[in-house]
């Protein structure tokens, strides 16, 4: 249920704040890489949910860009 509710708190947030999630994930997620290779992060399993987490937040700005470019088509082709 946890990531159901992630995905709709993310599908609400704007393309900007989506870009400075997704930023800050993958800063997250180079740490993490640099913990794992000094044999200081206990919690690897916490590498998979960062890498899931920006997936989803790529999947969602690909949607809301697809959905503006989708709306300049129809607009273009109500205007010709």
């Amino acid at each position: 249920m946890k990531a159901k509710e992630e995905l709709k708190e993310l599908k609400l947030k704007s393309v900007s704040e989506l870009q400075r999630l997704l930023a800050a994930s993958r800063e997250k997620m180079r740490d993490l890489k640099f913990k794992v290779s000094q044999n200081q992060l206990k919690n690897i399993r916490e590498i998979r949910q960062i890498r899931k987490k920006i997936s989803r937040i790529l999947t969602i700005l690909k949607e809301k860009q697809a959905s503006i470019s989708n709306a300049k088509k129809t607009e273009n082709k109500i205007s010709n």
